[in-house]
């Protein structure tokens, strides 16, 4: 490999764009990584609680007051961070009844949580009308069914899995086949289900075109797409609808050549936005929300492991660490990835050393599937100094097989204004 075609580490830049560095240490909410992890040991995910509220009120100012913001809980369903963002002021969207359980825990009023989700249970189903939920979101006509069986009161929603021209991001989960939801084309049909119907008061929308988006044409195009179908419904109902819910999907950039999504685009496209829902009677006063959850943990959290030991194997140097993708499934590629792309990178108290060495960073596990990087440029490294991975906020414990092997699972460490301290689920 010639030298200027030797892997480059994009790790540095994103840390720079979005933590604190002191001399050679990255700085998690005011404190060394290899202070905290002195108290905490490794393997542990860190949260900056600052950076996640930057990330919420970032957004609220994009806004403008168009949408309110309700944290989608299974980004990260640890009770203190689902109440960091409702101290923000974020309802909670989620799609289980142990994410209600969280949500509740971490003090979100009932009223301001929404529950979605293909297959929702009877059992479920009637511990959160029983204990108050703001809306379900109906994707199927057995919840119909099991809803008026319950036999109380409840709002609701129908999701909507919109035509394939209102698809976006990463990961389709509209426009296409589906579970999620009825199909937009079957709207006619599907509204006279609730024709009948004692129990459940037919109050909004829900469509939901895809997840991690990071084209702001593309995700204000998905929500224009949203209104108008809002609009559509309303008229068939022939009354106003009181919540229009347009998802999530706002992504974060992983990869060397990804941008953010950028927020004054969004910001600029807002006013017409608001005149859209003004051009329809029946949807003008409609509360409308928007769901993000990777959007708003993700950049605030890091994975941090300790190396266990430097080995190379015919010409391949392999940095073996004490935690892997049982802790953090993604950065290993396998939640999803077709092709296997590093997260960023960093050796958190090694911020100012040359990236002299190319390794592949492995895990402990006994597979090869257990690899967290991949020919990646990197300070020279031995046993005992950390590596970090970010954007690892969202989808990481809670998204991982923390069972394989019978490891110990990582840690979980809230951090704000220079004091931490562990978490629990």
């Amino acid at each position: 490999m010639a030298p200027t075609d030797k892997p480059q580490s994009h790790g540095p830049a994103f840390a720079a764009a979005l933590f604190d560095t002191s001399e050679n240490d990255l700085m998690i909410g005011g404190l060394p990584v290899r202070d905290i992890v002195a108290g905490t040991g490794t393997p542990c995910f860190l949260y900056d609680a600052a950076a996640m509220r930057r990330a919420y009120r970032d957004l609220e100012t994009a806004l403008g007051g168009f949408a309110d913001i309700y944290y989608s809980v299974k980004a990260n369903p640890l009770p203190a961070i689902v109440s960091l963002f409702r101290q923000e002021g974020a309802g909670a969207e989620i799609a289980s009844v142990g994410e209600y359980r969280a949500a509740i825990r971490a003090g979100v009023a009932a009223q301001n949580i929404i529950f979605a989700g293909p297959g929702k249970g009877m059992a479920e189903l009637r511990e959160v009308i029983e204990g108050g939920i703001g809306e379900i979101h109906i994707e199927s006509a057995e919840e119909i069914t099991r809803i008026e069986a319950i036999g109380k009161p409840v709002k609701a929603s129908i999701r909507i899995n919109p035509v394939p021209d209102a698809q976006a991001g990463a990961m389709r989960m509209g426009g296409k086949a589906t579970a999620f939801g009825f199909d937009e084309e079957e709207l006619e049909n599907v509204l006279p289900l609730f024709k009948d119907a004692r129990y459940i008061d037919l109050v909004g929308v829900h469509i939901y075109g895809g997840t991690q988006i990071l084209d702001a044409d593309m995700l204000v195009s998905q929500w224009r797409h949203g209104i108008s179908l809002a609009a559509r419904m309303a008229e068939m109902l022939g009354r106003p609808l009181e919540t229009i819910d347009l998802g999530g999907g706002l992504g974060i950039p992983y990869f060397a050549g990804e941008t953010p999504l950028d927020l004054e685009k969004v910001s600029a496209a807002i006013p017409d936005l608001k005149a859209l829902l003004k051009a329809h009677p029946l949807i003008t006063d409609a509360h409308v929300i928007v769901e993000p959850g990777r959007f708003l943990a993700g950049p605030g959290g890091v994975y941090v492991a300790e190396v266990n030991s430097v080995k190379t194997s015919r010409g391949t140097t392999f940095v073996v660490m004490d935690g892997g993708m049982h802790h953090h499934l993604a950065a290993s590629g396998n939640l999803g990835q077709i092709v296997k792309r590093n997260y960023p990178i960093v050796a958190p108290a090694m911020m100012l050393a040359e990236h002299e060495e190319t390794a592949t960073i492995v895990g402990p596990l006994c597979t090869p599937l257990d690899t967290l990087a991949r020919n990646t440029a990197l300070p020279k490294l031995k046993a005992g100094d950390l590596l970090a991975i970010l954007q690892s906020g969202a989808y990481g414990a809670s998204a991982s097989p923390a069972g394989f092997l019978s490891h110990a699972a990582a840690k979980e460490v809230l951090v704000e204004n220079g004091v931490f301290e562990v978490i629990g689920r």
